[in-house]
């Protein structure tokens, strides 16, 4: 009965120290796999951002009308994107009636670099059509 007991606990026991043993990898080895994993995953999220600037990218604002009857845009680009810079940002500029009829579209380029995390300003004057009660801007596409 006694030597059944002690079987038992060796059995336990070197099963035990077998699935620690084989489970354990050396540090060393699983540091390069990390830093390998690091920079895929980092090479991965830059591709997502260069591919669709315009989910990284937002464009907001107001307008006012001038003495000459221009209608004056300012608004700011924002870029919201952890790893990639973009330039030359197209934007889309909607003008809308009283009753959100879609008057007419424009596009405005802002030459300028926008860094993550950056947001930088613009300014643009049209000639609206007759009956602009709102302008929308929309982020387009964009180069990095």
């Amino acid at each position: 009965m006694k030597l059944l007991f002690i079987m038992r606990l060796i059995f336990i026991l070197c099963t035990s120290f077998s699935i620690i043993a084989l489970s354990c990898k050396p540090g060393h080895q699983y540091e390069i796999l990390s830093d390998t994993k690091y920079e895929k995953s980092k090479e991965t999220l830059a591709e997502t951002e260069q591919k669709s600037p315009a989910k990284f990218l937002f464009a907001s604002g107001n307008y006012k009308k001038n003495l000459l009857g221009q209608t004056v845009v300012k608004g700011t680009i924002a870029n919201n994107a952890k790893i990639v810079s973009f330039k030359d940002v197209d934007i889309k500029l909607s003008f809308y009636s009283k009753t959100r009829t879609l008057l007419e579209e424009d596009h405005e380029v802002v030459y300028e670099t926008v860094h993550p995390g950056e947001r930088k300003n613009f300014k643009s004057k049209y000639f609206s059509p007759k009956g602009t009660d709102s302008v929308a801007m929309n982020v387009v596409s964009a180069k990095y």
